[in-house]
């Protein structure tokens, strides 16, 4: 009797092990806690683990896009929410990845738009991208993703950095530099409304400006990870028409090495709930099958690919 109760035990013991060698542990490289990245991954990872059997993904708070290609370039993890501009330059390596090519990386699908705002002073008299030669316009931090949208949508119109008055503020002291007259302009890369934004329009008033014509469409072919897209009018106190704009998408990338077969699940379990998604966080109510497959500049991995043609989105 002692024998098969050995013997029963060693093989449950058997089963629970290889159960656990199926156990499917990811990492979900996000952004900062304070950031969109950091929630909405987590509500990511959480449609994964509820809905496919034996997942276990991790949302692991990082310092966002740049950060997160090279963890998953680096293998330390095989998820990450990311620009699809950065996400661009890593795979070509250009612009911030000069010369250093990441080619680890594929697409599962963009996710929300992040738009492109140029906001100016009413007393700068700013109504055109046009007018911002010669005048002190803030261009993000240093190096940052927002720096090289502000260079890529001014070179389409013509004008360098060499022709304004070029400041590196982050979008707080951008926006108090237009309260204070130190400044006349900024771009601000982020989900509409942003908040520093907000402030200023009902403390000092703000003048957006569009993006649109044939400079937006030489931009776009230029550069394919721009989207158009619309800032409706009353997204901010006195702006009361819509404007046009460009936006990057935050975009769901992937390890290029991970199996086909877990990827095509993985992207037919979150396109398939984005109900959860949305009452999760507000820009899950931006995402869609037909939207997700916009934006992308980095090829969509083989798995993400085959649910997206079986969705009828992607021919």
């Amino acid at each position: 009797m002692k024998k098969i109760v050995v013997i029963a035990s060693v093989i449950a013991g058997l089963f629970a092990l290889a159960s656990c060698s199926q156990n499917k542990n990811y990492i979900l490289a996000t952004g900062g806690t304070s950031g969109t990245y950091y929630p909405f991954g987590g509500a990511i990872a959480n449609i994964w683990n509820t809905k496919i059997e034996n997942m276990n993904v991790t949302a692991q708070a990082t310092g966002a896009s740049a950060e997160n290609l090279r963890l998953i370039s680096n293998g330390d993890a095989e998820f990450a929410t990311v620009q699809n501009d950065v996400m661009d330059y890593a795979y070509n390596g250009t612009d911030m990845f000069d010369g250093v090519k990441l080619p680890n990386l594929a697409s599962i699908g963009t996710l929300y738009p992040e738009v492109i705002q140029i906001a100016a002073s009413k007393s700068s008299g700013i109504k055109s991208v046009n007018d911002l030669r010669g005048k002190r316009v803030s261009v993000g931090d240093a190096g940052s993703g927002v720096e090289f949208n502000a260079k890529q949508i001014l070179e389409g119109y013509g004008i360098t950095f060499a022709d304004i008055n070029k400041n590196n503020l982050s979008f707080k002291e951008s926006a108090e530099g237009l309260q204070n007259g130190t400044l006349d302009a900024c771009f601000i890369t982020a989900g509409v409304p942003n908040s520093a934004l907000q402030e200023l329009a009902f403390t000092a008033g703000l003048v957006l400006i569009p993006v649109n014509g044939p400079e937006s469409d030489s931009i776009c072919a230029k550069y394919s990870f721009y989207t158009k897209t619309v800032i409706p009018g009353g997204t901010y106190k006195g702006t009361d028409t819509d404007t046009d704009a460009l936006a990057i998408k935050a975009t769901l990338a992937v390890s290029a090495s991970l199996d086909e077969d877990t990827v095509y699940e993985m992207t037919k379990a979150l396109f398939e709930n984005l109900d959860e998604l949305g009452a999760a966080h507000a820009k899950g109510k931006e995402v869609s099958a037909a939207s997700a497959v916009t934006g992308i500049s980095v090829p969509f991995h083989p798995g993400a690919e085959k649910y997206f043609k079986e969705a009828g989105v992607l021919n």
